[in-house]
């Protein structure tokens, strides 16, 4: 290939480069959610949490954050940051639904919603389908994050068969890794761990037992659970001889990482956009660390 035939290429690429950035610096919120449910690769769901909580959907986005949960902290270091469109794994409004029906006069509710209009902001609820992306988003995020991506199953992103290690050992590398303070573990710190099984997020009694339960499962790790229903069997079944054990992330923490990923996918679909993940703050601590 001849020089000129190079220029007129990098000159023709340079042209694409900016008129995509030129129309996407004039994208309405509702328009960058189209683009997002037209390269999801799976089909948008007519019953779903995943739609814009707060803010005018024909806001014009300067820029998009992506987070675990959109808690008014993180509200507020998007809009110092410049983001005025974000994409919050879990609700802004304290339920899984974002339903708001009591919360109409309540004072923290009405000063999160007065943040998010004053700044011109939008937040949208991004789980469903980023859940069902195959593979799964925040699967995919978290695995790299642990660096376990090459002990994975082929066929289940959330099973893995880990080098052998204890218990004690597995956890100090996963608070390492992920930078947990309130990891809580269940089983003896000595126990030999090989095969590991993760619920990302919050892991209700069914299917958590059965998880827990399946014999070639040595730890199952969670985010959240209900501690008198999947804690509690995890805790008789270690009674009765079962050489098990559980770890606890944290909602957040567990999930986090998926999130960190989506900034990444979103990049190439809007290159004239600035995409940052910005963090939830893990919001325990312990009297340990005080």
């Amino acid at each position: 290939m001849n020089n000129s035939r190079r220029q007129f290429l990098a000159m023709s690429a340079a042209t694409a480069i900016a008129s995509a950035q030129e129309k996407d610096s004039a994208m309405t919120a509702e328009q960058v959610i189209e683009r997002i449910k037209a390269n999801i690769g799976v089909p948008w769901r007519e019953q779903t949490v995943d739609k814009i909580i707060a803010g005018d959907p024909k806001t014009i986005v300067k820029g998009i954050a992506t987070t675990m949960m959109a808690t008014l902290d993180v509200m507020q270091r998007a809009a110092a940051a410049g983001k005025n469109l974000v994409l919050t794994h879990e609700s802004t409004f304290f339920s899984h639904q974002d339903n708001v029906e009591q919360l109409k006069d309540d004072a923290t509710y009405r000063h999160k919603l007065d943040f998010i209009e004053k700044n011109n902001m939008v937040s949208f609820h991004f789980h469903d389908h980023w859940h069902a992306r195959k593979p799964d988003g925040i699967a995919t995020g978290m695995a790299r994050e642990l660096a376990w991506v090459k002990y994975a199953d082929e066929s289940n992103p959330r099973l893995f068969t880990l080098p052998p290690t204890t218990l004690q050992r597995l956890a100090n590398e996963m608070a390492a890794k992920l930078k947990v303070r309130t990891m809580r573990v269940l089983g003896d710190p000595n126990l030999s761990v090989k095969r590991a099984i993760a619920s990302w997020g919050y892991a209700s009694q069914f299917p958590g037992t059965p998880l827990f339960a399946r014999p070639d499962i040595d730890v199952l790790i969670v985010g959240e659970t209900r501690e008198w229903e999947l804690v509690e069997y995890a805790q008789d079944a270690i009674t009765a001889g079962a050489k098990k054990a559980l770890i606890v992330l944290g909602h957040v923490v567990s999930e986090q990482a998926g999130m960190k990923y989506c900034a990444e996918w979103l990049r190439p679909l809007f290159p004239g956009l600035p995409v940052e993940f910005i963090p939830a703050v893990e919001p325990f601590w312990t009297t340990a660390q005080r």
